[in-house]
């Protein structure tokens, strides 16, 4: 970003996680409590695990997918294309049942993802609510020196 910028960059998402780095702005006098939340913000991004999970979860539900509809269309007889050349699909109701066992076999990863993702926002809002508080009481202060 350039120099005079006073905002957050985000860049274009990451082929395999779906993430997008972002490149935080820092102003001159932040606060020790400022740069907190600036720390907090960042590190969801780069928390232990979501990268992995939001990397590799799609790919592992695709080849699962397409192994499961292989093996029904087996069971029923079917090529994977059809006389046309289109690929054949499954009905709602059979891919619903993928999609049952697949949410069952990752419940506990998932779970777990999600337990520390609505940790780290709380405490992001919480360090959000004291910043704006503080920011406040500052500007209520200089407006009652400067009257």
């Amino acid at each position: 970003p350039p120099a005079h910028s006073r905002n957050d960059w985000i860049g274009p998402p990451d082929k395999h996680s779906n993430l997008r780095p972002v490149i935080f702005y820092v102003p001159p006098k932040e606060s020790p409590l400022e740069r907190r939340l600036r720390e907090a913000r960042r590190e969801p991004a780069t928390m232990p695990g979501a990268a992995q999970l939001l990397s590799t979860h799609p790919k592992s539900a695709g080849l699962e997918k397409e192994e499961f509809i292989y093996s029904r269309l087996k069971a029923k007889g079917l090529e994977i294309r059809d006389e046309a050349g289109q690929k054949a699909t499954l009905n709602a109701e059979e891919m619903a049942d993928f999609y049952k066992d697949f949410l069952s076999k990752n419940f506990r990863k998932h779970m777990q993802y999600n337990r520390d993702w609505y940790k780290r926002n709380f405490t992001i809002t919480f360090l959000m609510g004291q910043v704006a508080l503080a920011r406040a009481l500052r500007w209520l202060r200089w407006k009652k020196k400067n009257v």
